[in-house]
């Protein structure tokens, strides 16, 4: 056997060879159509499991560790039921025509959980953990201690369910309430929901906002800042072709909008994608006489010092907490932000809590206002996002309790401190500082080749940003020290980094000039002054945990896409430093183990769905729905088919689809499914729209829990009448 394996069955006598691999097949139930290469893998791991000692398998196998029910459970739990074993009750559960019989191209689990985890290790270890002064809205961040360890790797925050039955969800929403809090205080809004989930997709989301709010046929322009993140515009670009929105991006400082009676609204980044502080007031002025909305994407940290946007005429102001003690992670997961006046509340996306008595008159928390959901408005919703980063806006609400109002001054005046001494340092050793005055984190240089000279600081582990040939940028956040200014200076020096040097002298003292510097209270709330101590947060984090349901005090008996359990093998790595402190636009030559770790994620769920390629970019099930929507309108686009937009969605379904296709610009056609899908009524429909049937967007399983027995002929009428199928597969693990 050992033979057979090690030399891929090759050196046996075939007559030998093909009684085995028949027998195997027929044991692991192998087809005989499966491609080679897979059929190699499926076979050899049957080799190995016959050759293999079970004495000397890892005991800390995940599986049974991971499911928690021993055999005996199992058996009891069939015979209430009336099944004889688990295989019965998939055979009694799953229809016999979806049923998998094909083995799939997944790890055999044997490695074990220590095994498993210095594997990954080895292969993030391939990662490159450089000094990074990118910016671009990712920044390194100090987690406190207290917060890594009693909240981020909590499971009694961690595996909560969603908070919608609020008697036993009110330390998190008290939490949250921090979190909108903190948010209201730094933008100057008068409210904020309870997270979104990245910078760009919360400014698209702000654009449809304010679209609904005018006459969006009269006024279907939307201004975008040429210095707004770059990721931000690109996000924005896909959702306004859909949306119907007309984009106008250009230079802020040299547009007249008082000319421009077709804007909704107009986007601006403060301080810039360059760092810099600009005066917007008159630019709000000029929109709100046209009627027209002013959104202002903005730094958190940077308004602990500067001018809150509603001072400069802000309606609506997004942005991301990530700085406020959340690590980097490649870029993601973190908490976004979405802040507005109370007159636009209803249209706003996302969760809101929301303070109000019960019975005995005392405060309590819940979501609030929930007439906007999608549950409740399907294709009539204001957006198609229906979830919050609860735990990232959590750790983000406790960064700002831990370290009170009066930390979070010091560590935007020491950010801001370190980006004077970067510009004055570099300006006496003689390089071209285009940043002078009004900044923040981010300095610019001038300066010949400036690729070249990027690529050279990134062989000492040091990444700039790359703003054109003849300009770098360099931000700094409150993980750099005084010396890596003076290193990051030296090395633009020695890689020819050159200019001509102003002569201004820059004042080191982490003060904003005068024009941007914030004025007036702000964070007076007591929860944001009164703990001063690790002890005491630890108190008070614990205190808000033991008002809430988590897996740490009982089985939650819901059936959701939201109710997965991370073991804690799984999350470990996300405190290593290979993966927590990964910058999302680092160099391709420093995210290797990164790279070849979402590689083969791809792989194993290209395995398990059985289509040809995956992607990763959608941050929830929502963000999917919409990018397989995009993928289907652009598949018809491609056949000549572009004019198709009927969507036909089934009643069970869940309330984001109709809302995601509504985004789209499709239009829902709704059919009943209470007692299963009617094929002739379904196909009487498809019939009815032919030559504008788009796709159909089912659940599978229901959201009732069935497997519908005729989903293939449903697809098959799908494909008859042109159109495409969306699966919502919330639960990958019927999958």
């Amino acid at each position: 056997l050992k033979l057979t394996v090690s030399n891929s069955c090759t050196k046996v006598g075939p007559a030998w060879y093909r009684s085995l691999v028949a027998k195997l097949m027929a044991i692991r139930r192998v087809p005989p159509t499966l491609p080679t290469a897979l059929k190699a893998r499926c076979l050899v791991r049957a080799l190995r499991r016959f050759s293999s000692n079970d004495l000397f398998l890892p005991t800390d196998q995940f599986a049974h560790r991971h499911l928690g029910p021993l055999p005996a459970d199992v058996q009891e739990m069939c015979k209430v039921i009336g099944v004889k074993d688990l295989n019965e009750l998939m055979e009694t559960a799953i229809p016999a025509s979806v049923r998998r019989d094909q083995p799939m191209d997944l790890p055999d689990g044997e490695l074990g959980e220590a095994g498993s985890l210095a594997l990954l290790k080895e292969m993030l270890s391939k990662n490159v953990v450089a000094k990074n002064f990118i910016g671009m809205g990712y920044h390194g961040s100090h987690v406190p201690g207290p917060i890594l360890r009693n909240l981020l790797e909590n499971p009694g925050w961690y595996t909560a369910y969603t908070p919608y039955q609020a008697e036993i969800s009110q330390g998190r929403l008290e939490s949250l309430v921090n979190y909108q809090t903190l948010v209201c205080e730094l933008t100057g809004m008068e409210v904020a929901n309870a997270s979104l989930l990245d910078e760009g997709t919360a400014a698209a989301e702000a654009m449809a906002m304010i679209a609904r709010a005018v006459n969006s046929k009269a006024k279907n322009q939307f201004f975008i800042s040429d210095s707004v993140h770059p990721q931000s515009i690109d996000c924005i670009k896909t959702r306004a072709k859909y949306f119907g929105m007309e984009l106008v991006i250009g230079d802020h400082t040299t547009t007249d909008f008082a000319s421009m009676d077709k804007l909704c609204g107009a986007l601006v980044q403060y301080p810039d994608t360059r760092g810099r502080f600009n005066k917007f007031e008159g630019i709000a002025d000029a929109l709100h006489k046209n009627g027209a909305y002013f959104i202002v994407a903005a730094d958190p940290l940077s308004l602990v010092l500067a001018k809150p946007p509603s001072a400069i005429g802000a309606d609506v102001v997004v942005g991301s907490m990530q700085r406020f003690g959340v690590p980097m992670w490649f870029g993601g997961p973190s908490a976004a932000y979405l802040a507005t006046s109370k007159k636009q509340v209803r249209r706003m996306p996302g969760r809101i809590i929301g303070e109000s008595l019960d019975r005995l008159g005392n405060p309590a928390y819940r979501l609030t206002l929930q007439t906007r959901e999608q549950h409740i408005r399907l294709d009539k919703a204001t957006s198609n996002v229906c979830t919050a980063q609860v735990l990232l806006a959590n750790m983000a609400g406790m960064y700002a309790v831990y370290h009170r109002k009066e930390g979070l001054q010091k560590i935007a005046q020491r950010v801001h401190g370190l980006a004077q001494l970067f510009a004055s340092e570099a300006q006496k050793a003689g390089l071209c500082v285009s940043s002078t005055a009004a900044f923040f984190d981010t300095v610019t240089i001038e300066t010949p080749k400036a690729k070249a000279i990027a690529q050279a600081l990134e062989q000492q582990k040091m990444n700039v940003r790359v703003l054109d040939d003849k300009t770098l940028a360099a931000s700094f956040d409150e993980t750099h020290l005084e010396g890596d200014i003076k290193a990051l200076v030296a090395a633009l020096k020695a890689a020819g980094a050159a200019g001509s040097a102003s002569n201004l002298a820059i004042t080191v003292d982490g003060k904003l000039p005068a024009d941007f510097a914030r004025t007036g209270a702000f964070l007076e709330q007591k929860i944001f002054n009164s703990i001063s101590s690790e002890t005491e947060l630890m108190r008070y984090m614990h205190t808000l945990q033991k008002k809430d349901l988590a897996l740490d005090t009982s089985m939650i008996s819901l059936g959701s896409c939201t109710m997965k359990l991370n073991s804690v093998s799984s999350l470990a790595p996300c405190s290593w430093p290979e993966v927590a402190h990964m910058h999302p636009f680092a160099p391709a030559s420093q995210t290797q183990g990164y790279r070849d770790m979402l590689e083969s994620l791809e792989q194993y769920l290209i395995t398990v769905t059985g289509f040809d390629a995956c992607s990763l970019q959608p941050t929830s099930g929502a963000s999917g729905e919409y990018a397989g929507l995009l993928v289907i309108k652009k598949y018809l686009e491609d056949q000549g088919q572009g004019h198709r937009d009927v969507c036909i969605i089934p009643r069970s379904a869940h309330g984001t689809n109709p809302a995601s296709a509504a985004m789209c610009g499709m239009e829902i056609k709704w059919i009943e499914d209470s007692r299963g899908m009617d094929l002739a009524e379904f196909k009487a429909l498809c019939e009815e729209h032919k030559d504008r049937l788009a796709c159909l967007m089912v659940t599978y399983p229901s959201t009732r829990a069935f497997f519908e027995d005729n989903i293939q002929e449903t697809c098959d009428i799908v494909h008859q009448y042109g159109g495409q199928v969306y699966m919502d597969g919330a639960n990958m693990n019927a999958q």
